[in-house]
């Protein structure tokens, strides 16, 4: 007989809600019988089991990070709505991350740091999380870029990976490190950890033209035209201003609100040659997964960065050897 595997929290299924209690912290949970996926089955409980049971690998990726709210309070088929101040009253150890923007607003974002303030913000029915791509310590900064491959009209998921292929080669050329996870949703998305030092705008500058070569390279399959009017039919988007400063991305191992509770999960390049699909990252399998494979992002958190600055400055001229008189 199979052992059952331990978990760190149990969410009940038997009833609407529970206080937990998470190392020194309780996290009060509600709704938890609420349907999120009607047609599977699935409620908010099951939402909350599953970020549970994924924190370990999930938390060192969006630690320290401001955390946009996408919340769904009627589930997956509901309308949502966004949310960036964290909501009052809330728990005093929620950490907050206060960012200026340009309008002189400042909004303190909720920060996810551990199990406890995990669940509390997917308790507010977030079935994604949406992280700011700079830590707080320098939200102008970020310590990746990425691009988001989209499909148009006419295109399928295999265009998307053969397209993901093209931006995995051309940066390859440029030794840069790339990592790629269904998106969860329609397409892929491929991370390159840099090292902090380019300001938001830079990054942007940098992916922006990384796409346009794209384009060029790969008329035939690949548009870098952000102007939905102006996309020719049957092209993969590749979306260089997510880069842009205040946009996020749903972050890995994040779930979607699909059909199937598809899962935003790293993969391997040779799996993408294989054959990957968003449907095969699903809520039911994605931890299964991770305890058979790890983290494949774990790289992404680690030393081996990119350095952008060696794109920005100019080369240094060789120096002219002094030629004696003769």
């Amino acid at each position: 007989m199979p052992q059952k595997r331990r978990r760190t929290v149990e969410i009940p299924r038997d009833r609407d809600g529970v206080t937990v209690a998470v190392g020194r912290r309780t996290v009060t949970l509600t709704n938890l019988r609420k349907p999120f996926w009607p047609a599977l089955g699935l409620t908010k409980g099951d939402l909350l089991q599953y970020y549970a049971d994924v924190a370990p690998v999930l938390l060192p990726h969006i630690r320290d990070r401001a955390m946009v709210m996408k919340r769904y309070p009627n589930g997956a088929d509901g309308a949502f709505f966004f949310m960036k101040r964290a909501p009052s009253p809330r728990p005093d150890w929620i950490e907050l991350c206060r960012i200026h923007h340009p309008s002189e607003n400042v909004i303190d974002f909720p920060v996810i740091q551990d199990l406890a303030s995990l669940l509390w913000v997917v308790n507010l029915g977030c079935i994604d999380l949406n992280q700011w791509y700079a830590t707080c310590d320098d939200v102008d900064r970020p310590d990746y870029l990425h691009f988001d491959l989209d499909p148009g009209p006419g295109a399928d998921f295999d265009k998307i990976r053969e397209v993901a292929l093209h931006v995995r080669d051309i940066l390859g050329r440029l030794n840069m490190p790339t990592y790629a996870k269904t998106t969860g949703s329609k397409g892929i998305h491929v991370y390159i950890p840099i090292v902090r030092g380019p300001l938001q705008k830079e990054v942007w500058t940098f992916a922006k033209a990384i796409a346009i070569e794209l384009e060029s390279r790969h008329p035939e399959v690949i548009t870098a035209e952000y102007r939905k009017v102006k996309r020719p039919y049957g092209r993969v988007l590749v979306d260089y201003n997510q880069n842009a400063w205040g946009r996020t991305l749903a972050s890995i191992y994040s779930i979607r609100p699909t059909p199937v509770a598809s899962v935003s999960t790293p993969v391997t390049w040779e799996e993408i040659e294989r054959g990957v699909r968003i449907e095969d990252f699903r809520i039911d399998n994605v931890v299964d997964r991770v305890r058979k494979v790890g983290d494949l992002w774990k790289p992404v958190l680690g030393k081996k960065r990119f350095d952008l600055r060696a794109v920005f400055s100019p080369p240094k001229k060789p120096k002219r050897k002094a030629r004696g008189i003769s």
